[in-house]
């Protein structure tokens, strides 16, 4: 299956339980704090469908791998940490309190 077929089939299903929760409020009434939790989330689910197929969207989705930069497994030069404290260790000249 593709990209777009499973959007598709979210969007579906989406589009079923907006359905089933309009129902829901039919027989619970819209006013319950339950119930509009369950709107809410559901209409927050539709909307992060609709921004994930916008990022989707042909074109837009990178095709090429990033370039990827070596880094050697030679020591540092040990003059960048000239003036430098050992983390959690402090200053080699200052003691703890």
């Amino acid at each position: 299956m593709s990209l777009q077929d499973d959007l598709t089939a979210v969007q579906r299903s989406l589009d079923d339980l907006a359905r089933s929760v309009g129902r829901l409020e039919q027989h619970v009434g819209g006013s319950s704090l339950e119930i509009r939790r369950v709107r809410t989330d559901a209409d927050h689910l539709r909307e992060s469908v609709a921004l994930l197929r916008e990022a989707a969207a042909p074109g837009t989705l990178p095709t090429e791998r990033p370039e990827l930069v070596t880094i050697a497994d030679t020591p540092y030069n040990s003059a960048l940490w000239t003036d430098t404290d050992d983390e959690g260790l402090g200053a080699k000249d200052r003691h703890a309190p």
